[in-house]
């Protein structure tokens, strides 16, 4: 627990915790899996989310490999924790398991509904990529 009146910015608040998460007490798999328990996604939606397979995914969390760079960064942005965070436990991550509270429920809700409209918007766009090359290549064979 932490003392004081109140509280801070966020990301202070949850860097300053007991060091839950640090590299010295939990691994890059155990960061992980926090983060996605912390956004409310099985590992089923995070896989689908970043597509990889589920055994992929399984394999980070259980720590018997590793995510490349461009994962790493998808991941980050997806559950709303810091890179330097996933890899470190260092910098803007989750609350420690047992602390938090209704506010951080309540952000988590609205990341979670926020990730969830954005990854909408990104299939919509790839989804419009695809019919404007199909109209440009109907309109060169016309």
């Amino acid at each position: 627990m932490t003392g004081g009146s109140g509280t801070s910015d966020g990301a202070d608040a949850l860097s300053d915790l007991s060091g839950w998460y640090t590299a010295e007490s939990a691994t890059f798999g155990d960061r992980l899996a926090a983060a996605r328990e912390a956004t409310g996604m099985t590992q089923g939606d995070l896989a689908k989310r970043l597509g990889v397979k589920l055994a992929t995914l399984r394999a980070w969390e259980d720590d018997h490999s590793e995510p490349r760079a461009n994962r790493l960064s998808m991941l980050s942005g997806l559950m709303g924790v810091s890179l330097k965070w996933l890899l470190t436990g260092e910098g803007e991550g989750v609350a420690p398991p047992g602390d938090g509270g209704d506010m951080a429920d309540d952000l988590s809700a609205i990341l979670s509904e926020l990730r969830d409209l954005r990854a909408d918007l990104d299939g919509k766009v790839a989804r419009l990529g695809v019919l404007e090359k199909r109209l440009r290549t109907r309109l060169k064979g016309a």
